[in-house]
């Protein structure tokens, strides 16, 4: 999509520069710093409401619109971070702007389990699990929007896949940024972007390559890895990505893939964006205009 703007560039460099560093650099692509990372109590905006649910194996975190919340649609998010990173205060600013761009719909964000401690199939155990929960609260299957990035964004699919082989509802719609849809890192782009990838580019030890969550199953299980999955039936699906992100072929595969099946699908395709570049908020035109496109779509699959 267009040009790489100059802020765009900017921070893809300096992104670059800080992950080439030998010791953090190391630390943030093999997700080590992920799991270890402590940060501030998040506080929630005024205009926000947020209210804690604790379950027996995980938590999670509702939040609503004080002003002028929508009581016709709600959205489930399945944050990223290589199954082995929890939840962390990105995911509750995306939590506000799924809220603002959706024009006031609720978004309950899981900190679901992670690995090494809770490997496959734990993550997809409490999708599931947060999708009854909202099923229960009174939502029918067709007013939760499903959203997720990166490994969020490949358990939303095998989410579908599993309610799908269970004979029940599916979502209403996905919201899909980078995609972790096929951990056997087969794709095209994990060669062609190797060199030009800010996150994960330029070494084999990153936590793309790692097996912490696959243990000891097959990486081409569509529950694992969506790519080899079916989408028939599968609701109207936005996937957005940048153009030299290594996990590029994930989304252009199953946007081939989930087309060919009779789904509606949006590929948007960044040019010179990273992977997840959208956690660049409002600080970048690419990561505005992402945003502002995510609203678009929430228009179009609600028809409001």
């Amino acid at each position: 999509m267009g040009e790489v703007s100059v802020m765009g560039r900017v921070i893809r460099e300096m992104i670059a520069h800080v992950t080439n560093d030998n010791l953090i650099g190391r630390k943030i692509k093999t997700g080590e710093l992920r799991k270890k990372l402590v940060e501030p109590k998040w506080r929630c905006p005024d205009c926000f409401y947020m209210e804690e649910i604790e379950l027996p194996r995980f938590r999670m975190e509702y939040l609503s619109s004080r002003e002028a919340p929508r009581n016709d649609y709600v959205i489930l998010q399945l944050h990223g971070g290589g199954y082995i990173g929890a939840m962390r205060n990105a995911y509750r600013s995306f939590a506000g702007l799924y809220c603002e761009v959706s024009k006031g719909m609720s978004v309950l964000t899981i900190d679901y389990r992670v690995a090494p401690e809770d490997p496959y199939p734990a993550a997809l155990e409490d999708a599931v699990e947060a999708f009854g929960w909202l099923k229960e609260a009174g939502w029918h299957s067709r007013q939760i929007i499903v959203a997720g990035d990166s490994a969020g964004g490949g358990l939303a699919l095998a989410l579908c896949m599993y309610l799908k082989d269970q004979n029940r509802r599916l979502p209403g719609g996905l919201i899909l940024m980078s995609p972790w849809a096929d951990l056997t890192a087969s794709g095209p782009s994990y060669e062609d972007n190797y060199e030009r990838d800010p996150l994960f580019g330029n070494t084999r030890d990153s936590l793309i390559y790692n097996r912490e969550y696959i243990g000891c199953h097959n990486p081409k299980e569509p529950y694992i890895s969506p790519m080899f999955g079916d989408y028939w039936g599968f609701p109207p699906m936005l996937i957005q990505a940048g153009s030299v992100e290594m996990l590029l072929s994930d989304s252009v595969g199953v946007a081939y893939k989930a087309k060919k099946q009779g789904v509606k699908v949006r590929l948007s395709i960044y040019e010179g964006m990273f992977h997840v570049f959208q956690m660049g908020m409002m600080m970048m035109p690419e990561s505005k205009d992402a945003w502002r496109e995510i609203g678009r779509y929430f228009e179009v699959v609600t028809g409001t």
